[in-house]
């Protein structure tokens, strides 16, 4: 969570699978500009209107550059179904994992034995209210 890009000092996605490089972005309606819930401030609306299109084309080119990098990004509305966003993401990092295989059997952290390297087979989502 809340992890630094590679080559993007100051810039951080919200989810990455760095071994199969997909890095997620959960935005903000209101931060980012959403299409269908994005408002304008009344009060200050110039600097507002500046600050909030800063921000989108931060993000535009925070994807092209991860996706130059072969990277690949999703970005998740937080207005989005939760589940519907997860599907998403396990969808393309499995099949990034079928694309580029992992390296082999890896050391669990805990024990300190050798395992196979862990396979995405299911995915939960906390089912509390809220935004993901």
């Amino acid at each position: 969570m809340d992890h630094p890009l590679p080559g993007l000092p100051r810039r951080r996605a919200d989810v990455v699978f760095t071994r199969v490089q997909v890095a997620v972005f959960v935005d903000g309606c209101f931060w980012h500009m959403c299409p269908l819930h994005r408002t304008m401030p009344q009060r200050n609306g110039a600097w507002w209107a500046q600050k909030l299109a800063r921000n989108v084309a931060r993000d535009k080119d925070t994807d092209e550059r991860l996706r130059e990098a072969g990277w690949e990004v999703v970005r998740v509305w937080e207005h989005e179904d939760p589940f519907e966003a997860a599907d998403r993401v396990v969808a393309l990092v499995t099949a990034r994992r079928s694309i580029r295989p992992l390296r082999g059997p890896s050391r669990d952290r805990v024990s300190g034995t050798m395992r196979d390297a862990p396979v995405l087979a299911e995915h939960r989502v906390p089912t509390t209210g809220g935004a993901v």
